[in-house]
């Protein structure tokens, strides 16, 4: 049983790893409206493309983002909604506390 609970604990540390920076948290907040290319990312999140493209490799190597190629295109999407459901639990939890400061 000790097992099962510090491999729990052990994916609960990558995933919070994972999405630990605030980019990786606009990445995943703009794939929740659906799949998008690096160039629409950019548009919407203020990060030089190499940097981008870092965090996007980041999260599709460690399973919180799915990607496919369209002729030179890259789009990414998430593939794990445990990723989704965490961001948005303690930035809407963030946002609550903001509003009453």
């Amino acid at each position: 049983m000790s097992d099962e609970i510090d491999q729990v604990f052990d994916k609960a540390a990558g995933l919070f790893a994972v999405l630990s920076t605030p980019i990786r948290l606009r990445i995943i907040s703009q794939l929740c409206q659906g799949e998008k290319n690096v160039g629409q990312l950019l548009e919407n999140i203020d990060v030089a493309q190499p940097n981008m493209s870092q965090h996007l490799n980041i999260m599709y190597r460690s399973g919180v983002l799915g990607k496919r190629r369209q002729g030179v295109q890259m789009f990414y999407r998430i593939a794990d909604e445990s990723a989704v459901m965490v961001c948005r639990a303690v930035c809407t939890q963030k946002a609550i506390e903001a509003a009453v400061d």
